[in-house]
């Protein structure tokens, strides 16, 4: 099925695989090609359409995404549906064995946080940034505290509830949170992962924040970088 009107090229979809029985080879041949991971991590959060994913995703082609989109249906990792009227649009979502693969990118995020040559100031989506929540969480620093902290990042609005140690996000409505972030990620990065004051953002006009101010200090500080790896002698 066609995703988008865009030039065939049958080359370009032509995929080299290992001839290797372990697991890990196959998951390579299935995730292996340039952008397929970025495309699976934007749809981590829920459905999105063709414009979105472009959209966050600024560095790819619209023939490359097509490509991408049409393996990772092949392969069982994504569906292409309609959404009903109104909207009346196509989405792509992930199926249940597609966000199975969350571990992936927590255990590839929190390695790679540890590199001296991880680059923070380069574009950072909304997705990238909730997944670094669900990443980075300090279940010990967590504990004890029950709460719903919102997040208005640009036209969608998500809820995180903190329970037990843990952290869920999701596409919501803010109603019932105790504190809601209005900003974008970079900056909500810059406060969590860059030790920017809340203070400093709000009075640039980056940063807005609605209702438990304690809670928002003690939000931001629940989420440590590991330590940089040593560079070899």
């Amino acid at each position: 099925m066609k995703l988008e009107k865009i030039t065939d090229n049958p080359n370009a979809r032509s995929k080299r695989h290992y001839e290797d029985a372990c697991a890990a080879a196959h998951a390579l041949d299935l995730l292996g090609e340039r952008w397929a991971l970025l495309v699976m991590r934007e749809l981590m959060m829920g459905p999105k359409r063709f414009s979105d994913l472009r959209e966050s995703l600024p560095g790819i082609s619209a023939n490359v995404l097509t490509q991408r989109l049409e393996g990772l249906e092949a392969a069982g990792v994504l569906v292409r549906r309609k959404l009903p009227p109104p909207a009346a649009v196509h989405v792509y979502e992930l199926t249940e064995w597609g966000y199975e693969s969350e571990p992936i990118f927590q255990a590839l995020g929190r390695w790679a946080a540890r590199s001296p040559q991880h680059d923070p100031t380069l574009p950072f989506s909304t997705a990238s940034f909730l997944l670094s929540l669900r990443t980075m969480l300090d279940c010990d620093r967590a504990k004890g505290l029950e709460a719903r902290v919102g997040f208005h990042l640009g036209e969608e609005t998500f809820l995180a509830h903190l329970a037990d140690g843990k952290i869920e996000i999701s596409r919501s409505t803010l109603e019932g949170a105790n504190l809601i972030f209005t900003g974008t990620p970079p900056v909500l990065a810059g406060a969590i992962y860059g030790g920017q004051p809340l203070e400093d953002l709000e009075q640039a006009g980056a940063l807005q924040i609605d209702g438990n101010r304690t809670l928002a200090q003690r939000f931001i500080s629940l989420f440590p970088l590991p330590p940089k790896a040593a560079k070899p002698a």
